[in-house]
């Protein structure tokens, strides 16, 4: 497993651990406070520890991360949630980024100055940015297990993993399958 995580390109994982700060699976939810989201960020160094983020921060940190869930089901190949979809782009749009230019000549993107919660959001989106450049993005997927929706990296070579875990999650879609077949075939159905 620990292989499995070096493959994790730097700016992959941060999006993917930022996606995963929920899980729908259990519902367990990572950032209930402003000084928890303050402190995810500040670990992550996106915000100064000494940032002051708001009960609206949080709400809109939540919505974004979810609209990002759903642009992830879109690359694990599953219909993504149009509203969420929606709500992260109105979300998205209140938050100033800019092009700036590196030594080589190659644009990028960058968080503007200005208040804490945009140049984190900012953080993401410049990760995002940098993911697209060197293809990652897109092998950044949700579990296609309808009650997980945990946050992977498909390091597959051809890009076809769906599962977060084929011990997991792939084990237990594969055996709810082999034993719906078993049972169809005993009872008759399709025969």
């Amino acid at each position: 497993m620990a292989g499995q995580e070096e493959a994790v390109p730097d700016d992959v994982r941060l999006l993917r651990d930022f996606v995963n700060t929920f899980e729908p699976q259990v519902q367990r939810e990572s950032l209930d406070t402003p000084a928890q989201l303050r402190d995810w960020f500040a670990g992550r160094r996106l915000v100064a520890r000494r940032a002051r983020l708001t009960t609206s921060d949080l709400d809109l940190v939540r919505t974004v991360r979810e609209g990002m869930r759903a642009v992830l089901m879109s690359h694990a190949g599953h219909a993504s949630d149009e509203a969420a979809l929606v709500a992260l782009n109105d979300a998205l749009a209140r938050v100033p980024v800019r092009v700036a230019f590196g030594d080589d000549g190659d644009p990028w993107l960058a968080p503007s100055a200005g208040e804490d919660l945009h140049h984190a959001l900012g953080g993401l989106l410049a990760a995002i940015d940098r993911a697209t450049a060197d293809q990652t993005w897109g092998r950044l997927k949700v579990c296609a297990r309808d009650s997980c929706r945990w946050a992977f990296y498909d390091a597959s070579r051809n890009r076809s993993g769906r599962w977060c875990s084929m011990a997991g999650c792939g084990n237990h879609i594969k055996m709810k399958r082999a034993y719906a077949s078993r049972k169809a075939r005993s009872s008759g159905v399709g025969a």
